[in-house]
């Protein structure tokens, strides 16, 4: 059984999915929630779901090798990025390569980047002449939204989507597809 480690910064409604899905598959487990927002909803979820969450800060993070030793104290296998919007250091990456899965609410390399996360980049499609959105799996690199795409699932965008409209599509493509293309990743580290 495959331990993976999600980490997020808000509501965690992408972890209470995850979550939910692999507590009925054999081949892998949410042994853990990272959380760098204390007042975060997904704590709570973590909570009613029976998951550890560890809170940690931008010194844990970035300037010592805590989060590293927490990642190693739980058999971590892979870590899915579930809504976190901190840039990932390069140290962790490194003690990761190729094991850290990230989703981006557009079809990358479009309206990726610093900056381009959550509603930003929905505002950013809806204001572009794009006709098509969507969400992008990839692993996560030194850079954002750079790394290998995994998988991409798309949505029309109607004359009258607005921001919030297209975010509500791009966040049912999430719940439908992420949990997926994360166990077929695992089933494809078997091999």
């Amino acid at each position: 059984m495959k331990n993976i480690v999600l980490f997020a910064s808000g509501s965690g409604t992408n972890v209470q999915n995850i979550a939910e899905f692999f507590s009925k598959d054999a081949t892998a487990q949410v042994a853990a929630v990272f959380c760098n927002n204390p007042k975060a909803f997904v704590i709570q979820r973590c909570e009613k779901l029976g998951i550890p969450c560890i809170v940690f800060n931008k010194d844990d993070f970035y300037k010592t090798d805590r989060v590293i030793q927490l990642l190693k104290a739980f058999e971590t296998d892979v870590i899915v990025l579930a809504g976190f919007l901190w840039l990932v250091p390069e140290t962790l990456i490194a003690a990761y390569q190729q094991k850290i899965i990230n989703v981006h609410p557009s079809l990358l390399p479009d309206f990726g980047g610093k900056g381009m996360y959550g509603m930003y980049v929905h505002e950013a499609v809806i204001r572009s002449t794009k006709r098509v959105s969507g969400i992008t799996i990839h692993l996560v690199t030194e850079e954002y939204d750079q790394g290998k795409k995994l998988f991409q699932a798309k949505t029309k965008i109607e004359k009258d989507d607005t921001a919030e409209t297209l975010a509500n599509k791009i966040h049912e493509l999430e719940q439908k597809h992420f949990p997926m293309v994360i166990k077929e990743f695992i089933d494809g580290m078997e091999q």
